[in-house]
């Protein structure tokens, strides 16, 4: 059994759904306890972990992104949504 299956996951959420505060380099979403799901910039760029965890009860969501349309480090905001092609 993998550690995915033993995480009881709330949702799955796509990332641009998600607010993104540069400030703190956390990615955030609404949780149903009145809190907010978090998740660091960091974690995701690093590809490490793509589960956000609400601190205030026990849901976790599954972050749904793909890791070249995130910004390159702390307080450089969502990259663009345009990606130009190599010719």
């Amino acid at each position: 059994m993998s550690d995915d299956d033993e995480l009881a996951i709330y949702d799955e959420v796509e990332i641009e759904d998600m607010t993104f505060d540069a400030a703190r380099g956390l990615y955030h979403h609404p949780c149903p306890c009145g809190d907010r799901f978090e998740i660091a910039l960091e974690d995701l760029l690093d590809e490490s972990n793509d589960i956000a965890v609400c601190p205030s009860c026990s849901l976790m969501i599954r972050v749904i992104y793909d890791l070249e349309n995130l910004p390159k480090g702390p307080g450089n905001g969502p990259a663009s949504e345009t990606v130009s092609a190599a010719a």
